[in-house]
Protein backbone atom coordinates (compact mmCIF):
# COMPACT_ATOMS: atom_id res chain seq x y z
CA UNK A 1 0.00 0.00 0.00
CA UNK A 2 2.47 2.62 0.79
CA UNK A 3 4.65 1.71 -2.24
CA UNK A 4 1.00 2.51 -4.20
CA UNK A 5 0.92 5.57 -2.71
CA UNK A 6 4.67 6.26 -3.61
CA UNK A 7 3.78 5.84 -6.81
CA UNK A 8 0.83 8.17 -7.09
CA UNK A 9 2.15 11.17 -5.64
CA UNK A 10 5.43 11.14 -7.16
CA UNK A 11 3.67 10.64 -10.62
CA UNK A 12 1.24 12.94 -10.34
CA UNK A 13 3.58 15.66 -8.92
CA UNK A 14 5.85 14.58 -12.06
CA UNK A 15 3.25 15.05 -14.14
CA UNK A 16 2.20 18.45 -13.24
CA UNK A 17 5.61 19.91 -12.87
CA UNK A 18 6.63 18.15 -16.07
CA UNK A 19 4.03 19.56 -18.17
CA UNK A 20 5.98 22.46 -20.07
CA UNK A 21 8.93 20.48 -21.10
CA UNK A 22 5.74 18.29 -22.97
CA UNK A 23 5.07 20.92 -24.98
CA UNK A 24 9.21 21.73 -25.59
CA UNK A 25 9.77 18.00 -26.38
CA UNK A 26 6.56 17.18 -28.61
CA UNK A 27 7.52 20.61 -31.18
CA UNK A 28 11.23 18.91 -31.01
CA UNK A 29 10.36 15.85 -32.21
CA UNK A 30 7.97 17.29 -34.82
CA UNK A 31 10.07 19.60 -36.31
CA UNK A 32 12.82 17.18 -36.62
CA UNK A 33 11.31 14.58 -38.92
CA UNK A 34 7.03 15.85 -39.17
CA UNK A 35 6.40 12.17 -37.38
CA UNK A 36 4.00 10.61 -34.31
CA UNK A 37 5.51 12.40 -31.17
CA UNK A 38 4.56 9.40 -29.19
CA UNK A 39 5.07 5.46 -29.29
CA UNK A 40 3.11 3.05 -28.17
CA UNK A 41 3.56 -0.51 -27.49
CA UNK A 42 2.24 -3.34 -25.58
CA UNK A 43 4.32 -4.74 -22.61
CA UNK A 44 4.22 -7.64 -20.15
CA UNK A 45 2.92 -6.49 -16.21
CA UNK A 46 2.28 -7.72 -13.22
CA UNK A 47 0.92 -11.77 -13.51
CA UNK A 48 2.02 -11.52 -17.08
CA UNK A 49 -1.29 -8.88 -18.22
CA UNK A 50 -0.29 -7.01 -21.09
CA UNK A 51 -0.78 -2.94 -21.30
CA UNK A 52 0.37 -0.20 -23.17
CA UNK A 53 3.23 1.18 -22.64
CA UNK A 54 3.63 5.28 -23.68
CA UNK A 55 6.56 7.26 -24.32
CA UNK A 56 8.09 10.05 -26.53
CA UNK A 57 9.32 8.74 -30.13
CA UNK A 58 12.63 8.57 -30.23
CA UNK A 59 13.25 6.82 -33.18
CA UNK A 60 12.37 7.03 -36.64
CA UNK A 61 8.81 6.33 -38.10
CA UNK A 62 7.42 2.56 -37.84
CA UNK A 63 11.03 1.38 -36.82
CA UNK A 64 9.57 -1.54 -35.73
CA UNK A 65 8.40 -2.00 -39.39
CA UNK A 66 11.39 -1.57 -40.82
CA UNK A 67 14.42 -3.19 -38.87
CA UNK A 68 11.85 -5.74 -36.60
CA UNK A 69 11.56 -5.40 -32.78
CA UNK A 70 15.07 -5.76 -31.40
CA UNK A 71 16.65 -3.66 -28.04
CA UNK A 72 18.55 -0.83 -29.30
CA UNK A 73 22.41 -0.43 -29.12
CA UNK A 74 24.76 1.14 -29.40
CA UNK A 75 25.10 3.84 -31.90
CA UNK A 76 21.81 3.16 -33.39
CA UNK A 77 20.84 4.07 -36.82
CA UNK A 78 17.05 4.15 -35.37
CA UNK A 79 17.57 6.73 -32.92
CA UNK A 80 16.93 10.31 -34.21
CA UNK A 81 19.27 13.03 -33.04
CA UNK A 82 16.08 14.39 -30.49
CA UNK A 83 16.30 10.80 -29.56
CA UNK A 84 19.79 10.81 -28.30
CA UNK A 85 18.82 13.46 -26.32
CA UNK A 86 15.96 12.18 -24.67
CA UNK A 87 17.19 8.90 -23.77
CA UNK A 88 20.91 10.05 -22.19
CA UNK A 89 18.62 11.68 -19.72
CA UNK A 90 15.33 9.16 -19.87
CA UNK A 91 13.45 12.43 -21.00
CA UNK A 92 11.93 10.10 -23.33
CA UNK A 93 10.36 7.78 -20.57
CA UNK A 94 8.14 11.03 -19.17
CA UNK A 95 4.90 9.80 -20.61
CA UNK A 96 5.26 6.21 -18.62
CA UNK A 97 4.16 8.48 -15.39
CA UNK A 98 0.92 8.25 -16.77
CA UNK A 99 1.51 4.38 -17.02
CA UNK A 100 2.71 4.74 -13.23
CA UNK A 101 -0.49 7.60 -11.98
CA UNK A 102 -2.68 4.19 -13.61
CA UNK A 103 -1.34 1.16 -11.66
CA UNK A 104 0.19 -0.46 -15.12
CA UNK A 105 3.96 0.42 -13.62
CA UNK A 106 5.83 1.63 -10.44
CA UNK A 107 8.13 3.76 -10.24
CA UNK A 108 10.83 0.69 -9.02
CA UNK A 109 10.94 -2.68 -10.50
CA UNK A 110 11.38 -4.70 -13.40
CA UNK A 111 11.56 -3.22 -16.64
CA UNK A 112 8.10 -4.13 -18.59
CA UNK A 113 9.28 -6.35 -21.72
CA UNK A 114 7.51 -6.24 -25.55
CA UNK A 115 4.89 -9.15 -25.75
CA UNK A 116 7.25 -10.53 -28.53
CA UNK A 117 10.82 -11.03 -26.23
CA UNK A 118 8.90 -12.18 -23.36
CA UNK A 119 7.34 -14.80 -25.87
CA UNK A 120 11.08 -15.85 -27.13
CA UNK A 121 12.72 -15.40 -23.67
CA UNK A 122 10.11 -17.92 -22.09
CA UNK A 123 11.38 -20.53 -24.46
CA UNK A 124 14.89 -19.64 -23.51
CA UNK A 125 15.02 -18.80 -20.39
CA UNK A 126 13.26 -21.56 -17.72
CA UNK A 127 11.72 -19.27 -14.98
CA UNK A 128 11.38 -15.87 -16.82
CA UNK A 129 7.88 -15.58 -15.79
CA UNK A 130 9.18 -15.17 -12.02
CA UNK A 131 9.97 -11.41 -12.89
CA UNK A 132 6.55 -11.05 -13.62
CA UNK A 133 5.93 -11.53 -9.81
CA UNK A 134 5.75 -7.80 -9.24
CA UNK A 135 4.56 -4.32 -11.14
CA UNK A 136 7.27 -3.48 -13.46
CA UNK A 137 9.26 -0.31 -12.96
CA UNK A 138 10.66 2.58 -14.60
CA UNK A 139 13.85 2.10 -12.98
CA UNK A 140 15.27 -0.59 -10.80
CA UNK A 141 18.77 -2.09 -10.08
CA UNK A 142 18.67 -4.09 -13.49
CA UNK A 143 18.41 -0.29 -15.20
CA UNK A 144 20.97 1.16 -13.10
CA UNK A 145 23.57 -1.81 -13.66
CA UNK A 146 22.67 -3.04 -16.68
CA UNK A 147 22.25 -1.56 -20.16
CA UNK A 148 19.77 -3.04 -23.53
CA UNK A 149 22.93 -5.04 -24.63
CA UNK A 150 23.18 -7.11 -21.62
CA UNK A 151 22.64 -10.30 -21.50
CA UNK A 152 19.47 -11.49 -20.57
CA UNK A 153 20.12 -13.75 -17.48
CA UNK A 154 21.85 -11.28 -16.25
CA UNK A 155 19.24 -8.93 -16.27
CA UNK A 156 16.83 -11.49 -15.00
CA UNK A 157 19.51 -12.08 -11.61
CA UNK A 158 19.13 -8.54 -11.16
CA UNK A 159 15.36 -8.75 -11.22
CA UNK A 160 15.25 -11.49 -9.04
CA UNK A 161 17.65 -9.73 -6.60
CA UNK A 162 15.11 -6.55 -6.55
CA UNK A 163 11.73 -8.96 -5.86
CA UNK A 164 13.98 -10.65 -3.04
CA UNK A 165 15.26 -7.43 -1.70
CA UNK A 166 12.79 -4.68 -2.19
CA UNK A 167 11.48 -2.76 0.80
CA UNK A 168 10.09 0.96 0.09
CA UNK A 169 13.58 2.65 1.47
CA UNK A 170 14.99 0.39 -1.32
CA UNK A 171 12.57 2.19 -3.84
CA UNK A 172 13.15 5.20 -2.38
CA UNK A 173 17.36 5.28 -2.48
CA UNK A 174 17.05 3.85 -6.40
CA UNK A 175 14.64 6.75 -7.34
CA UNK A 176 17.06 9.36 -6.21
CA UNK A 177 19.90 7.36 -7.67
CA UNK A 178 17.87 7.63 -11.00
CA UNK A 179 17.73 11.45 -11.09
CA UNK A 180 21.43 11.67 -10.53
CA UNK A 181 22.04 9.52 -13.49
CA UNK A 182 19.06 11.57 -15.17
CA UNK A 183 21.59 14.93 -14.15
CA UNK A 184 24.53 13.58 -15.18
CA UNK A 185 22.71 12.22 -18.54
CA UNK A 186 24.11 8.51 -18.39
CA UNK A 187 21.32 6.21 -19.22
CA UNK A 188 22.80 5.13 -22.83
CA UNK A 189 25.91 4.17 -20.85
CA UNK A 190 26.30 0.55 -21.80
CA UNK A 191 27.76 -0.47 -18.13
CA UNK A 192 26.67 0.30 -14.55
CA UNK A 193 25.37 4.18 -14.26
CA UNK A 194 26.51 4.71 -10.66
CA UNK A 195 28.92 1.19 -9.65
CA UNK A 196 28.22 1.79 -5.87
CA UNK A 197 24.13 1.38 -5.45
CA UNK A 198 23.97 -1.70 -4.37
CA UNK A 199 27.68 -1.67 -2.94
CA UNK A 200 30.41 -4.09 -3.85
CA UNK A 201 28.84 -7.22 -1.90
CA UNK A 202 25.47 -6.88 -3.53
CA UNK A 203 26.71 -6.29 -7.15
CA UNK A 204 28.76 -9.37 -6.90
CA UNK A 205 26.28 -11.65 -5.47
CA UNK A 206 24.11 -10.81 -8.45
CA UNK A 207 26.60 -11.42 -11.11
CA UNK A 208 27.44 -15.20 -9.60
CA UNK A 209 24.10 -16.43 -8.79
CA UNK A 210 22.30 -18.89 -10.88
CA UNK A 211 19.43 -18.83 -11.55
CA UNK A 212 17.31 -21.92 -10.33
CA UNK A 213 13.81 -22.62 -9.53
CA UNK A 214 12.03 -22.68 -6.56
CA UNK A 215 8.99 -25.27 -5.48
CA UNK A 216 6.45 -22.97 -7.09
CA UNK A 217 8.79 -23.26 -10.94
CA UNK A 218 10.10 -19.45 -10.25
CA UNK A 219 13.57 -18.87 -10.83
CA UNK A 220 15.23 -17.57 -7.70
CA UNK A 221 19.15 -16.46 -7.36
CA UNK A 222 21.13 -18.71 -4.84
CA UNK A 223 23.18 -17.09 -2.09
Amino acid sequence: MLKRLFDIALSGLGLILSSPLWALIAAAIKLEDGGPIFYRQPRVGKNCQEFTSVKFRSMVADSDVKWGVIPAQEGDPRITRVGRMLRATAMDELPQLWNIFRGDMSFVGPRPEWVELVKRFRQEIPGFDGRHAVTPGLTGIAQIYGHSELPRRQKLRYDLLYIKRQSFWLDVKLVMVSFLVTFTGKWEHRSAKLPRVLGARGAAETRRAPVSKDSRGVSVTRN
